[in-house]
């Protein structure tokens, strides 16, 4: 099916990783390339935290915790619980004990002078990890989310320590105009048989890689075909502030309107069985069941989705 096919993932979060679970046991994981966002990223404690490349790189490695589908499966929070007790700072982001080790790594390494990349590449390779993990870019393009009730905060301010409950009024993407797309990014791009937007958050986990200069344009002149997957089941997201989102910024919540915010970078789309089925011109649209509850339903989708785009071309 598409175990001859180099397959190109553009991804972030929890749905994203879920997807990912599934691809690398329907296609063959070295021809993988898993493009993720780092908007989340930020600096806490003086150590480099990577949220979305860690969920998938946890998933991968088969580490991750099960229950929230994020960090390390029974982990312990003996460090940051002594940081409350003794130094009276609040652990308002929680890092569990072992999930530190591969923040104290990757910091290390990063000071060495070793890019985002190669770090990302000596970790995954660690864990036996037979995937490619590409963060977006090397630099820092950090999300800020500006709410109507706590004025502009940065990703993990607004998502964690907010619990995404303020009103969002818009997004940017801060130096996004300064990063350079990486070679390796670049590279997976132009020679992938299949381009796919993972049913991650459109506004918070997909556009900031679409932000890099030069990558949406890059997509709309490849030869594979760009295919996305929906993140909206029956006007709801699975997980997360998707559709909150939507709503805050005045879009209607359903999956047509997630295929019209990818415009014309995208030539398929991943419709849910439980939505109102929908057409768009010039666009080639699939409904199937895309609830991915347990490892055998993630798999199925990956299957039914590479089987659809594995023949045609754009």
């Amino acid at each position: 099916m598409a175990l001859d096919k180099n397959i190109a993932v553009l991804i972030g979060g929890v749905g994203g990783a879920k997807l990912a679970s599934g691809l690398v046991e329907a296609a063959a994981p070295e021809r993988l390339s898993f493009i993720v966002n780092t908007g989340d990223d930020f600096w806490r404690l003086g150590l480099k935290i990577c949220p979305d490349l860690d969920t998938l790189m946890y998933t991968l490695a088969g580490l991750v915790n099960l229950e929230c589908g994020w960090g390390v499966a029974d982990d312990s929070t003996v460090t940051l619980d002594s940081l409350a007790r003794h130094y009276q700072i609040q652990p308002w982001f929680r890092l569990g004990d072992k999930d530190l080790a591969t923040h104290l790594l990757r910091t290390h390494w990063l000071r060495q002078g070793r890019s985002l990349t190669e770090v990302t590449t000596c970790l995954a390779e660690r864990l036996g990890l037979r995937a490619t993990l590409l963060p977006m870019c090397d630099d820092e393009v950090p999300t800020i989310v500006d709410t109507l009730d706590r004025g502009e905060l940065g990703f993990q301010e607004y998502f964690v320590k907010y619990a995404w409950a303020p009103v969002i009024r818009a997004i940017r993407h801060l130096n996004c105009e300064k990063a350079r797309l990486s070679e390796q990014v670049r590279k997976a791009l132009l020679e992938a048989d299949i381009v796919l937007i993972a049913p991650s958050n459109p506004w918070l986990s997909l556009a900031p890689i679409l932000a890099i200069p030069g990558l949406r344009e890059l997509l709309e002149r490849l030869a594979a075909p760009v295919v996305a997957v929906t993140p909206i089941i029956a006007g709801e997201a699975v997980k997360g502030p998707t559709a909150k989102i939507m709503r805050e910024l005045g879009l209607d919540v359903s999956a047509r309107e997630v295929a019209r915010y990818y415009g014309g970078i995208i030539d398929g789309f991943v419709d849910d069985l439980r939505n109102e089925p929908f057409e768009t011109e010039g666009l080639r649209i699939v409904q199937l069941d895309t609830l991915m509850i347990d490892q055998a339903d993630k798999v199925a989708l990956a299957r039914a989705l590479l089987e659809w785009t594995g023949s045609w071309t754009r």
